[in-house]
């Protein structure tokens, strides 16, 4: 039997450097060579916005997203009125939109949904302690979906990983620095956040992104509380967002896995959470435990005489495995589902979003499933997620449009 071979000697010289004594030189090394390497391998982890696009609708897409008539579409397609008529395909089959020409047309049928004249934006934050529970997806995902139904969106990054800044075809630390992000808000050099807005692939989405650095906010933040009189350090984010709330219908906010100061300003800035949930033991039990502390919290800061009011606070079963009968794991997932309903009531949204092979392709292709080209929508998977996200999507625009009549009045 032949002998295994040698390792080569490059291998070797990189198995006796890892056992010498590293350096914080070395990790600052290291630090720049790994930057230099995800910048120049950019093009292999995401499309930039020069290359990424938002998808094109069929005429059936667009049809059934609108909740339009079919005889309603034919005849604005014959008489469009300044509509867009899309484009016909080169066997001239079929039609295709594009998502701006998509939003035309929801601004035109969906009036009674969109933000009335005298309402501001509802500002809202999905929320968790545990990383994998797929917050940032379901931020991205509502961002998408509400603009599709016609809503002007700011979507902010609140997270110093900078995930959802990554979905939206930006490389955080590569493309975006530290005055790009929430930081000259948070260190007073600004007084709102117009300065950070960039627009995205997706019409109808702006970003305000973040970066690695953005964590330093967890030490400037409280160093202002204590050297500053009257600063409030969980308004921070929410006075910088005011002038903003007359210019889109809606804000999201992606906060990081903890209760940390950043996640504090995002939800004290927002109207609603939104909390996804994957029905398993570790995130259930660390659901309770954001409660208790955001409970905590929320005390210390009712003492302060610092009110809070939220109009919803949703739970979003996420992640749902759907297992045979026979399987232990559907059992296990069907008991934690019951205490889930027990804990949240009626906070559980009437929608859970499965755990199929369509979002995860999705998520490893740095998009989500609404970012999906039209032959793999009409896949089975595909399209059991959309049906849930848009399910999703119409329950959240629902309490926006009770929260904007409260606003105004009706």
């Amino acid at each position: 039997m032949a002998k295994n071979p040698r390792p080569a000697a490059s291998d070797a010289v990189a198995f006796t450097a890892a056992t010498h004594p590293i350096t914080l030189k070395s990790i600052r090394d290291q630090a720049e060579r790994a930057t230099s390497i995800v910048a120049q391998a950019r093009g292999h982890m995401l499309a930039p916005e020069s290359r990424k696009a938002a998808p094109t609708f069929s005429a059936t897409q667009l049809i059934d997203r609108l909740g339009l008539e079919r005889s309603q579409y034919e005849y604005r397609v014959r008489h469009p009125n300044g509509l867009p008529t899309g484009r016909l395909s080169a066997t001239g089959a079929r039609r295709e939109f594009s998502l701006a020409e998509m939003r035309e047309w929801a601004r035109q049928y969906r009036v009674a949904h969109l933000r009335p004249e005298g309402a501001e934006a509802i500002t809202i934050s999905t929320a968790h302690f545990k990383g994998g529970s797929s917050k940032t997806t379901t931020a991205t995902t509502l961002a998408q979906g509400l603009s599709m139904r016609g809503h002007r969106v700011l979507v902010v990054d609140v997270d110093p990983q900078g995930s959802m800044t990554t979905l939206f075809g930006f490389l955080p630390d590569a493309e975006v620095d530290l005055t790009q992000t929430l930081m000259p808000l948070f260190s007073g050099d600004a007084t709102d956040l117009a300065y950070a807005i960039r627009p995205t692939y997706w019409d109808g989405i702006d970003l305000i992104p973040a970066c690695s650095s953005l964590f330093s906010a967890e030490f400037l933040l409280p160093t202002r509380q204590l050297k500053e009189k009257g600063f409030q350090f969980w308004r921070a984010m929410d006075f910088g967002l005011d002038p903003l709330r007359t210019v889109y219908d809606v804000i999201i906010c992606d906060t990081p896995p903890s209760l940390s100061f950043l996640t504090v300003n995002a939800l004290m800035a927002s109207d609603g959470i939104v909390m996804p949930l994957p029905p398993n033991n570790l995130d259930f039990a660390s659901s309770a435990q954001f409660w208790d502390l955001f409970k905590d919290l929320a005390d210390d800061f009712s003492e302060r005489g610092a009110g809070k009011d939220f109009a919803f606070i949703n739970v979003l079963l996420s992640k749902v495995k759907y297992a045979a009968p026979k399987d232990n794991t559907g059992q296990s997932t069907s008991i934690i589902r019951e205490w889930i309903q027990a804990a949240y009531a009626e906070r559980v949204l009437p929608v859970e979003i499965p755990d199929v092979e369509a979002v995860r392709t999705a998520s490893k292709e740095f998009g989500t499933v609404y970012d999906a080209s039209r032959d793999n929508a009409s896949t089975r998977t595909f399209k059991s997620a959309f049906e849930a996200y848009d399910r999703f999507v119409d329950l959240i625009e629902q309490q926006m449009e009770t929260f904007w009549r409260r606003q105004v009045g009706g």
